[in-house]
């Protein structure tokens, strides 16, 4: 490690850091700040009316997605100048002219289509002299609002593509096109919802706001803490047991969190400097702290808020996204968990002290007793309102809002007998775990929130934005009356102090909710660029025919440039704009190449399979600000943080080439609750197989050999269907005509494999295959005609008469003219899972070989081991 690296990492101020990048480094005087103040909270004030029943209960400030893109956008460009200094030199204290010229003409540009809807509505594709000025300027003065608030990477990339939108002509005649006109190219850009104020914006304004202020007053009211100290209450104690605190408290936090750097500094604060004074490197520290925390961006419900724009993007509801995405977040923490506790073992480290010596039974006793109540709790939730919706039916809410108050005034009753909430300073020299029931006791009431959240997601079925409302809603009214009522049943006194904090905490929350949103208002803005060149020069196709010709057609080759391109387009980008960059961009090489090499998968598994590769640039060197970031707690070399931090993140590289080859890992495909039991284990067992099998440590350190057949028992349990294939043939091909009787009686969201054959526009003749959606029950003309196609049969084929633009059938790449020439079902075999066996069997004798070199401890019992 060199030290001039070391220094200046040490030499970095943290909190900071943060303020720089999640919020705006400028902290300027009284009045400004106010301003500042002021205007953020209304941005989230209108943001919640937006969001609400009321404006159209009232009939009142009633928008249409474009003006509220619009005037979104202009509130995230003003407080981007106001918030954010122009250079490390620029002045901190106060905003200087410039800087209130440039916000100033950035939100009249961001809001010239709210102002002037009704005009630009009358002349669409027809900009005036005005129109042209105003949408080069709002181009321009986004980009520098996107280079001070995100740096260069994004805006580089945005001039890459704005430059081949307007020097098509001029390129190689592989990526040539004819280029497009100023009045045509900002007039799309800007003046239409396809580039800047295209879906992406629309995500950010419609759902990602609610979930990213709905986390802020949920952490400004405690639960950040509460997770971290439950975290460290329950796992401190065990072998690493900082380490592994790290990973499930960067879970706990990534669920309500957006940021990998917030999560890294929030968490890591603790858990670093725990974890050294346990015995990891200064460099593993910092290293699992940045893996669990930039892991908290693939674990729903918010993903980084690329949830919401995956709902846009694949066309399927928030709620499946949420399924999808579930099981390779949490097998992926699992074995982030088990490789923090190998590398306890590998170093025979410890854990902290407890605050109370209570007994290993009793300590036990008392865990089981309160998941058991949580068990119970949450069954008397969901099947007694569920009972009450089925007799009350829309009227429940009126009989559940009480029973919610009430749930939650006991639990503050019940939390207010517990001990308050201490954590001692980390680096103090004797630091002693809290003690777990007091400390889970204490905070149950911020799972109500949650409860709420997911109540109106998954019950009642409401949007993601509205479900957010709500759920923000009943936080804002946490925020103000839990302290009141805490001090009521602790007879402490002091209600005016107690309500007069609550309210500056809300004041708080709502300012910190917009001031984190600023960089993704103005990242998805900018990658709105990149999708209007997308849609206005046709780069997409021209992505697909260059990776098509460097792979030569081998698939695996193809799947490993999307990956190594997704990573490079990655680097520097925040989570939604890196997410809509390669989505737009590498999600349909896999889609249209994959399906001429047999590859037929759902678009959910495209888009995670990009979405997993761009985040990992949040790790890589040398960009990764999450590795920077716990370097400086750690005091080491963030460039070995980051390599560190890479090999440890391998698992979430390995995970998207295996449910791209396996979708059961994302719950497609699953039939019964015994098959449902087979999947999560065999891969929760191959997640930790492959950690033991890449950290060359199992029982002992392992040999050659044993490294050997544990990355073959993973490979074996992840995807059994690679053997069994070569015995069984999966499929059976039958007419294409066949698929009309298929649609007819198919059960719900049913999606058939078909093939497809028809000439391009180069006239070059394609067969490929597609997994088709059925959606509802129906007709299987209303079936195809909902997924987006119009077929007449001919023969044994099916002539595909229309599809219909901006349908599922569009983007699986089928098109008009083209003929479904077969389908495939599902042939008579004997389960995959059978090869299940020899693949534990081996695992077993792999285990059997390392336990033969355990040393036995000094009472008899196998504890120590030999090195290999």
């Amino acid at each position: 490690m060199s030290a001039s690296n070391t220094d200046q990492a040490a030499g970095v101020d943290v909190q900071q850091l943060v303020n720089d990048n999640d919020a705006g480094g400028r902290n300027p005087g009284p009045v400004v700040g106010k301003l500042i103040l002021g205007v953020a909270i209304a941005w989230s004030l209108f943001q919640l009316w937006i969001a609400s029943p009321l404006p159209f209960a009232f009939g009142v400030f009633v928008l249409n997605d474009t003006e509220s893109r619009s005037i979104h956008l202009a509130f995230s460009v003003f407080l981007a100048y106001l918030a954010y200094p122009a250079f490390k030199r620029s002045p901190r204290r106060h905003v200087p002219v410039t800087d209130w010229v440039f916000a100033l003409v950035a939100a009249f540009c961001a809001a010239y289509l709210f102002l002037f809807y009704r005009e630009l509505s009358q002349r669409p594709g027809q900009p005036t002299q005005m129109d042209v000025y105003v949408a080069v300027a709002g181009m321009v003065l986004l980009l520098e609002a996107t280079r001070r608030v995100l740096g260069l990477p994004m805006v580089v990339v945005a001039v890459v593509f704005l430059v081949y939108t307007f020097g098509g002509r001029y390129m190689p005649d592989m990526i040539a096109h004819r280029g497009a006109s100023l009045n045509r190219a900002v007039s799309h850009y800007w003046l239409t919802t396809e580039g800047v104020f295209g879906i992406a914006l629309g995500v950010s304004s419609s759902f990602i706001f609610l979930f990213v202020l709905f986390g802020s007053l949920l952490d400004k009211a405690g639960a950040g803490n509460y997770f971290i100290k439950s975290a460290f209450a329950l796992l401190g104690h065990m072998r690493g047991g900082p380490a592994k605190a790290a990973v499930v408290s960067s879970a706990a936090t990534g669920v309500i969190s957006g940021s990998s750097i917030a999560n890294v500094v929030t968490t890591g604060t603790f858990t670093i400097p725990l974890m050294k004074r346990v015995g990891y490197r200064p460099d593993q520290a910092g290293a699992v702290e940045v893996s669990s925390s930039v892991n908290g961006q693939i674990m729903p419900p918010v993903m980084g808020a690329a949830a919401f724009l995956m709902v846009e993007y694949v066309g399927i509801p928030y709620t499946e996204v949420i399924k999808h995405a579930f099981l390779p977040a949490v097998i992926s923490y699992i074995a982030l968990f088990y490789i923090v506790h190998l590398e306890a073992l590998k170093s025979n480290l410890t854990g902290l002290p407890r605050r109370s010596q209570a007994g290993a039974m009793q300590r036990l006793t008392s865990f089981v007793m309160t998941v058991a109540g949580f068990v119970v709790l949450a069954g008397v939730v969901y099947y007694g309102i569920g009972w009450m919706k089925g007799v009350l039916g829309d009227s429940v809410m009126w009989a559940v809002g009480p029973l919610l108050i009430a749930a939650y005034v006991g639990l503050l009753w019940f939390g207010a007998r517990q001990p308050e909430l201490a954590l001692d300073d980390p680096n103090a020299p004797v630091f002693e775990l809290p003690e777990t029931g007091p400390t889970l006791k204490s905070g149950l009431h911020y799972l109500l929130s949650v409860v709420v959240l997911i109540w109106c997601l998954m019950v009642e079925q409401m949007s993601p934005g509205l479900s957010a409302f709500w759920a923000t809603v009943f936080m804002i009214f946490v925020l103000l009356t839990q302290r009141p009522i805490i001090a009521a049943f602790r007879g402490h006194g002091g209600y005016a102090a107690a309500v007069k904090q609550g309210f500056l905490e809300l004041v708080d929350g709502l300012a910190t909710g917009a001031r984190n949103m600023i960089g993704i208002g103005v990242a998805t803005a900018s990658a709105g660029i990149i999708v209007g060149t997308v849609s206005l020069t046709g780069i997409g196709l021209v992505m697909t025919e260059l990776v098509e010709l460097v792979s030569g057609g081998n698939l695996m080759v193809m799947l490993f440039l999307v990956a190594l391109i997704s990573l490079i387009l990655g680097m520097g980008l925040p989570t939604t704009a890196n997410y809509i960059v390669v989505s737009t961009l590498m999600a349909p090489v896999i889609v249209e190449l994959g399906a001429q090499s047999g590859l037929i998968v759902p678009l959910i598994a495209v888009h995670l399979f990009v979405f997993y590769f761009g985040l990992m640039a949040d790790v890589t060197p040398p960009v990764g600000l999450a590795s920077f970031a716990a370097a400086a707690i750690a005091r080491t070399d963030p460039l070995k943080t980051g390599v560190t931090a890479f090999f440890y993140s391998m698992r979430t590289a390995v995970l998207p080439f295996l449910f791209i080859f396996n979708t059961q890992l994302l719950m497609i495909g699953i039939n019964s609750p015994w098959h449902f039991a087979v999947t999560v284990a065999s891969a929760i067992v191959a997640m930790l197989v492959f950690a033991a099998g890449t950290q060359g440590y199992f029982l002992v350190r392992s040999r050659w050999y044993e490294t050997v057949a544990l990355l073959l028992v993973t490979f074996t349990l992840f995807r059994p269907g690679f053997w069994w294939d070569m015995v069984y043939p999966p499929y059976d091909e039958v007419p294409g005509v066949k698929l009309m009787e298929f649609a007819d009686t198919a059960p719900k969201n049913a999606q058939k494999r078909i093939w497809i054959e028809g000439e391009t526009l180069e006239g070059d003749q394609v067969r490929k295959g597609v997994l088709l959606p059925l959606g509802e029950p129906g007709t299987a003309r209303e079936r195809l005609a909902r997924a987006g196609v119009r077929v007449l049969p001919q023969g044994d084929e099916l002539q595909i008469l229309t599809v219909q633009f901006g349908s599922q059938a569009a983007k699986l790449g089928i098109d008009q003219g083209w003929r479904i020439t077969s389908m495939e079902v599902p042939a008579e075999r004997p389960a995959k899972e059978w090869v299940f066996l020899p693949a534990l069997a081996l695992l077993g004798l792999v285990v059997l070989l390392q336990r033969r070199r355990l040393k036995p401890s000094p009472e008899g019992t196998a504890a120590s081991p030999t090195p290999a």
